[in-house]
């Protein structure tokens, strides 16, 4: 069947090219959009719209027609909405509404010049006088194309996506809407926007597998960045102390409804600043984006009640651990991993990766409102400043909401001599098959000796922020083309 209205829709193509009608114009210039109709006449009544001189222009998709023989009522859509339009045959004449019934489909693209008016119903209507074809669709949009609720046809052909379900569109809105704010904030306080490579010679900036290309010219096997941290930092020794970039990054790893191969973060320096300075400065970002997103800051979340009033509390990993497991857990391996193999947790025989995971299966997944989680261990958290009073531990938060990880941050390591041999313990789980462990970064360590002022750094997943503060479930749902399996 689709393909018979393909072939149809062919034929009338070529009929048009028969006309000497360009069925891909470029030439129709609307004057308004659906939206400046509404907000201008949508509450004046049809006498008052009679008094109203003055004719508009409007283009858009149709996406519903409805012939009554004499006249037509129509629907378009633009980028700000729908309007009805009104095709009647005493105004446009026989031949343009015959022309009108034959070769406009929906899914077509036309531009339309008429006075507005209201219908018996109180629908306001563009009353049409004229009326182009902009563009001729070959294909027609799927037959319950107002309720796509397909999941695998939603997120492969994300255009019909937003074209039927108008909260996904909004969706989308938010996301820019929320970046903006985000630069807005950054900006306000004389942070830097730049941009580092994406290509990188040595994979580095954080605990992942990277995916690996190869540039022909340099002969050189690059990676696509799994973090911009190690360049950010560079430039903060260069003198720029207080930068940001917000940009995709990419992990070779799984795809969950909270994790997509390529997504975006902020990652940001401040200088002279510590990991609980960070903490302040997250609360106030996330809480200044909420306010102009929401016009609250408490509101559900997949039938939880998140509340972002401030102060938000703050949680130790150490303490909050020994409290409910014990001592034990710290002070013997053994212990240790035992637990976690009985969580089922994957630790690797990591002692931090353990620790850190049976915080996350006790008592993270259970954090609601926001938390600032501190006390990483040192051995998962290389590029991170020891803490001056435990050198067990690391100047680390990570921030939970709704269960699930939001921001890590931490006091940058300026030590070279510390971070050279943290990043060799780092090869050593490497040669040990462990992939996603932090490679060698001679380099870095070269720009680490011209020295960097003591720093802190964050990030932030623009995509799950976007999940909070739109309701949505998974992660596809804010990324306009995640990543699926071949069909």
């Amino acid at each position: 069947m689709e393909n018979e209205l393909l072939e149809q829709r062919k034929q009338k193509l070529e009929e048009l090219k028969r006309l000497h009608i360009n069925p891909f114009a470029n030439d129709f210039k609307p004057s308004h959009v659906a939206s400046d109709i509404a907000s201008q006449y949508g509450e004046l009544s049809e006498e008052r719209l009679k008094e109203i001189a003055g004719e508009y222009s409007l283009a858009g998709r149709v996406v519903a027609i409805r012939d009554f023989g004499k006249s037509i009522f129509f629907h378009i859509m633009d980028r700000t909405g729908r309007i009805q339009g009104y095709v009647k045959k005493d105004i446009v004449g026989e031949d343009n509404i015959n022309f009108f019934k034959k070769f406009i489909d929906i899914g077509d693209f036309i531009g339309i010049k008429g006075n507005i008016f209201k219908t018996k119903t109180g629908e306001l209507t563009l009353n049409v006088k004229e009326f182009r074809l902009v563009t001729k669709a070959l294909r027609s949009l799927p037959e319950k194309w107002h309720g796509l609720k397909d999941i695998e046809t939603r997120y492969r052909q994300r255009y019909l996506d937003t074209i039927s379900n108008d909260e996904v569109k909004e969706i989308f809105l938010k996301r820019a809407k929320i970046i903006s704010l985000i630069r807005s904030f950054l900006d306000q306080r004389n942070f830097i926007e730049v941009e580092t490579p994406i290509l990188h010679p040595v994979a580095g900036g954080a605990a992942a597998q990277p995916f690996k290309t190869y540039h022909n010219t340099l002969e050189m096997e690059l990676y696509l960045r799994i973090a911009p941290e190690l360049y950010l930092k560079r430039l903060v020794v260069g003198g720029l102390e207080r930068v940001y970039e917000i940009g995709r990054t990419f992990r070779n790893e799984g795809v969950s409804t909270q994790h997509n191969p390529e997504f975006t973060i902020l990652e940001l320096y401040q200088s002279y600043s510590t990991y609980e300075d960070l903490m302040d400065l997250i609360e106030e970002l996330i809480c200044f984006v909420t306010r102009n997103v929401l016009e609250k800051l408490e509101f559900e979340y997949q039938g939880k009640m998140i509340t972002l009033n401030r102060p938000w509390r703050r949680i130790s990993i150490p303490e909050s651990l020994t409290a409910l497991l014990g001592e034990e857990i710290f002070k013997n391996d053994s212990i240790l991993f035992s637990k976690a193999d009985s969580c089922g947790i994957n630790h690797k025989d990591i002692r931090g990766k353990a620790i850190v995971e049976l915080f996350e299966h006790y008592i993270g997944k259970a954090v609601t409102d926001p938390a600032f989680v501190y006390g990483f261990p040192l051995d998962v958290s290389p590029l991170a400043r020891r803490n001056d009073k435990n050198s067990d531990i690391t100047d680390r938060f990570e921030l939970f909401i709704a269960g699930r990880e939001m921001a890590n941050a931490f006091s940058e390591l300026n030590d070279p001599i510390d971070q050279y041999n943290r990043f060799t313990s780092q090869l050593e789980l490497k040669d040990k098959g462990r992939d996603e462990y932090h490679e060698m970064d001679e380099d870095f360590i070269t720009a680490l000796e011209h020295g960097m002022p003591p720093t802190a750094g964050a990030g932030l997943g623009i995509d799950r922020l976007v999940m909070l503060l739109t309701n949505s479930p998974s992660i596809r749902e804010v990324i306009f083309f995640p990543h699926l399996r071949p069909e």
